[in-house]
């Protein structure tokens, strides 16, 4: 009890958490007139280190080995630079500022969803392709209206998930420097993703270290998912998603998005043209439509304001608290 105590009457707390609605508010603002790339850069040179280290020729576990030293060379020294520099910051909330806004993804997948579902309306298929497989790993070319459908529902509430409510998990509760950490983590992993065949084995060590971060924040959003289905036999969904929670994966949230919204999810993906079997989640259900990703949208941002409902909550309590003491 002490300690949450100190937790909560803790300055950093609340000027953590009015930081970071006030970028969650800058953020979604900007969002509206300019699509956000701020590391842009920094999964170009993911790429590139990856070509010149990963070689084919070697053995699982030399590129095993290869992707963890990768990981390390390059995350270390970033964040060595930037605990140094801070060190001559004289106005620390702005710095901190200024890192989350690297640090949190941005609040355009709505808009760009709802963008391809207008395509997808107006039978412009090859459009909706175009203007989906910047936000996709999997192969676009080959996909339906249907697998249009299904990756924009799955691409949102995964991004959303660690973009904006894993980034901000680890800025509120560890500071900036632990979000950034995980954000550059976070590009690693898209960069080096298992499901491609040529990463399977070094890209390991990031999606080991990317599974067990994300794990307890992407749990709160599961169950503010799973608010959502309120009115829909909610118990008998927590029945049916309750064995993945301990899972050290994201199932769980495509697996409640699924029961939500009545329809099948996931599955097989071609990924650079190998066919990748993932589990699907409420297999008798119907195939996704249209429709499906904008009524996605709104139980995700739903969720989401919940979520900074509750991180007011927190700031202003945390505040109180501390002018009490």
């Amino acid at each position: 009890m002490q300690y949450l105590s100190d937790i909560l009457t803790s300055p950093y707390l609340y000027s953590s958490a009015f930081t970071l609605l006030l970028l969650l508010a800058l953020k979604a603002i900007i969002g509206h007139f300019i699509t956000q790339q701020p590391l842009a850069f920094f999964s170009f040179y993911c790429q590139r280190l990856a070509d010149k280290v990963n070689k084919s020729s070697n053995s699982a576990r030399q590129q095993n080995i290869s992707g963890l030293i990768a990981v390390l060379v390059t995350l270390i020294p970033i964040i060595a630079i930037l605990w140094l520099f801070e060190i001559f910051i004289e106005v620390q909330w702005l710095w901190h500022a200024f890192l989350l806004y690297f640090a949190l993804g941005n609040f355009g997948l709505t808009k760009a969803n709802k963008a391809i579902a207008r395509e997808l309306v107006a039978n412009n298929t090859y459009q909706a392709k175009q203007k989906v497989a910047p936000l996709l790993l999997r192969d676009t070319e080959q996909l339906s209206p249907l697998g249009i459908s299904k990756a924009c529902i799955e691409m949102q509430v995964l991004r959303s998930s660690q973009l904006l409510v894993c980034v901000g998990f680890y800025f509120l509760f560890f500071g900036p420097l632990a979000a950034l950490s995980f954000r550059l983590l976070l590009e690693m992993h898209y960069a080096w993703n298992i499901k491609i065949y040529r990463f399977v084995h070094f890209g390991a060590a990031v999606n080991h270290i990317i599974k067990l971060l994300q794990w307890l924040p992407s749990r709160i959003f599961a169950l503010l998912l799973l608010l959502g289905t309120v009115g829909q036999n909610t118990l008998l969904c927590w029945r049916l998603i309750r064995g993945k929670f301990f899972q050290t994966n994201n199932n769980i949230l495509l697996h409640i998005l699924s029961l939500g919204l009545e329809i099948k999810l996931s599955g097989v993906a071609m990924y650079s043209g190998n066919k990748v079997r993932k589990a699907s989640f409420n297999d008798h259900a119907r195939q996704p439509q249209t429709t499906d990703i904008i009524h996605a949208s709104k139980r995700i941002n739903y969720a989401l304001y919940i979520l900074v409902l509750l991180l007011l909550l927190i700031g202003v309590t945390s505040y109180s608290i501390s002018g009490l003491t």
